[in-house]
């Protein structure tokens, strides 16, 4: 897993975090006061980037966890097969197949270029 740690404290909206092994972006972020024995929390909501599940998990603010490496690179539409599409690395000329999601359906055509991201060795289309 291509991770690092921070502390809950150092997190902001738009980051992404791991949440039971699945990179996810992070929707907001809510913190309560320390109480008379306890230290603070922060409650966290965030959605899967590759499952779309909203997660929502508290932790205390010096609490350490995992966060992603998030890898956002370009390629090149080279066929699409049916759910599948063919796709080359601009910058490696990498060749690897991708499923085709719903919401950017419509807008591949071989010879275009797309935008996606590599998270913990998987990897999904972001846009056209």
């Amino acid at each position: 897993m291509v991770t690092e740690q921070a502390e809950v404290r150092e997190l902001k909206e738009g980051r992404y975090m791991v949440i039971d092994n699945e990179p996810c972006k992070i929707l907001s972020i809510s913190t309560s006061k320390p109480g008379k024995h306890g230290e603070a929390k922060a409650r966290i909501e965030a959605v899967g980037i590759f499952d779309g599940n909203k997660k929502s998990v508290v932790y205390p603010v010096k609490h350490k966890i995992q966060v992603p490496l998030i890898d956002k690179r370009q390629a090149q539409v080279v066929a699409i097969m049916g759910a599948e599409v063919q796709l080359m690395d601009l910058e490696t000329y990498e060749m690897f197949h991708l499923p085709i999601t719903d919401d950017v359906k419509d807008d591949l055509k071989p010879g275009s270029d797309i935008m996606y991201i590599v998270a913990m060795d998987r990897k999904k289309i972001t846009r056209v």
